[in-house]
């Protein structure tokens, strides 16, 4: 069966990104404007985003970032922190400033030191996210220093999450940018709780890639990239037609002398190529009809959202993308620039 020379579906949103502030944001929305309509917007700022107000400014800040010629919209997040405030969590869904909440593990990951150190500490907090119809998106892994590396996310689906789901039978809850096999399993075991986002990189690329021929810190993320029993898994969860798996790229921008260095910053920037990509690996599936779905229907069907009435179209074209975005205004005196992301296999489709 011959590959199409182009594919038009509903236009995507992006449920779950990095947009910054300051110079940084002014830089990137952009570029997640360009592909998708609408985007879950992270609160891992510092301080993080923690208050209604806060949250309600902060989307103003992004509404001013985009040209005017962009139609998007930015769906706020709430970060979650140990005693989060029950009150101030059921205000933000009820004004519609909060979509959902995000939970991060202490330490985690980038910016997530202010993160939850006990399920405990936000129980209450959670339960008000029960009874506002508020779902809660998580970052799945430990931070046991005991616990490998590659194992953190399949631990945390069973001394975290299993026991989370019973303990708040209403709650809904997506296990963000999947990385494991044992994460698509948990997510097929509980469609009606659960979705699972899946990132372009993940698709794209296993753990040797990170060091292929030396450390390549631009493939470095969090959660870290597992083996490729587990990229074939994710591939087949993303292509299934399965409404419980939904398009998340996790798109997290850092300049890039902050990748480069001695101790490097986990994160991918993928904004400006992220549809080409996923186009690109549903088309080696041989599932470009199956696109639409994961892009454009599952997310908004989760999220109790209309799909977007506007059409897009890709191409079956060599890509077409920047290979860095300048920053100007991060350094006093010194434009610096973010690296954007390129899988080591030819991405052959344009957006």
């Amino acid at each position: 069966m011959s590959q199409p020379s182009s594919i038009t579906i509903r236009r995507p949103d992006d449920w779950h990104v990095h947009l910054r502030d300051g110079p940084m944001l002014a830089a990137c929305a952009v570029h997640t404007a360009r592909q998708f309509a609408r985007a879950i917007i992270m609160p891992n700022l510092v301080p993080p985003v923690t208050k209604v107000a806060e949250a309600a400014a902060y989307r103003d800040r992004i509404r001013k970032a985009i040209p005017a010629d962009l139609q998007f919209e930015p769906l706020m997040t709430c970060y979650l922190t140990d005693g989060a405030d029950p009150v101030e969590l059921a205000r933000g869904k009820k004004e519609g400033v909060w979509v959902a909440a995000k939970l991060y593990p202490a330490h985690a990951t980038t910016n997530s030191a202010h993160g939850v150190t006990s399920m405990d500490r936000v129980a209450k907090g959670l339960e008000a996210m029960e009874k506002a119809g508020m779902p809660l998106l998580v970052h799945g892994e430990v931070t046991d220093p005991d616990v490998d590396i590659f194992d953190r996310e399949a631990v945390f689906l069973d001394k975290v999450l299993f026991p989370l789901l019973k303990r708040h039978p209403g709650l809904k809850i997506v296990l963000e940018h999947i990385t494991t096999r044992e994460g698509v399993a948990f997510v097929e075991a509980h469609p009606d709780r659960m979705g699972g986002t899946i990132t372009p990189h993940h698709l794209s690329y296993n753990r040797n890639a990170i060091f292929k021929g030396g450390i390549r810190p631009h493939f470095y993320c969090l959660p870290i990239a597992k083996r490729e029993e587990h990229r074939l898994a994710l591939r087949r969860a993303a292509t299934s037609g399965n409404p419980a798996f939904f398009l998340g790229t996790d798109t997290a921008p850092h300049s890039t002398d902050t990748k480069e260095c001695a101790c490097g910053c986990a994160g991918i920037f993928n904004a400006p190529v992220a549809m080409q990509v996923y186009a690109q690996v549903f088309a080696e599936e041989g599932k470009l009809d199956r696109l639409e779905a994961f892009a454009s229907l599952n997310g908004p069907r989760f999220y109790g959202l209309p799909a977007n009435e506007e059409k897009v179209t890709l191409r079956a074209a060599t890509l077409d993308a920047p290979e860095t975005v300048e920053v100007p205004g991060l350094s006093p005196g010194l434009a610096k620039t973010i690296t954007v992301f390129r899988p080591d296999t030819p991405v052959g489709w344009s957006f």
